[in-house]
C-alpha cells in the first residue's frame, strides 16, 4: 500500500505505531518460517539462527526495494533495526515455546 494512502493520525505517530507493526510482523514471520522445522526433533540452533538472519535480511532487502523501486514508499534505517529486533523476539519466543514443549 502506498504510504500516501495510509491515513495520518497524531496518536499513532506519537506511539510509533509503524515501528510496533514492524516488530510484530517480523516476530510472527520468524516463528512461521521456523515452524516447519519444529518436527519431533528439537530445533537446531543452526536452523534457528539461519531463519532469524533470513527474516532480518528480508526486512533489509524490502527497505532497499522501497528506496529504489517504490515511488510512494520511503527508506527508513530504523525500520531495518526494528525488523531485526522483531526477528530476535520471534527467535526468543521459539526458544521459550520449545523449552516448554519438551
Amino acid at each position: 500500500m502506498p504510504g500516501t494512502d495510509i491515513p495520518s493520525n497524531d496518536f499513532f505517530e506519537l506511539i510509533y505505531f509503524d515501528k510496533w507493526v514492524h516488530l510484530g510482523l517480523f516476530s510472527v514471520l520468524t516463528v512461521l518460517w521456523a515452524y516447519p522445522f519444529f518436527g519431533s526433533k528439537p530445533l537446531s540452533a543452526r536452523i534457528l539462527v539461519l531463519v532469524t538472519l533470513s527474516a532480518t535480511a528480508y526486512g533489509i532487502a524490502m527497505e532497499f526495494v522501497q528506496k529504489y523501486y517504490a515511488t510512494s514508499r520511503s527508506f527508513d534505517l530504523t525500520d531495518m533495526l526494528v525488523d531485526a529486533i522483531g526477528s530476535l523476539i520471534g527467535a526468543f519466543f521459539i526458544l521459550k515455546f520449545l523449552s516448554k514443549r519438551r
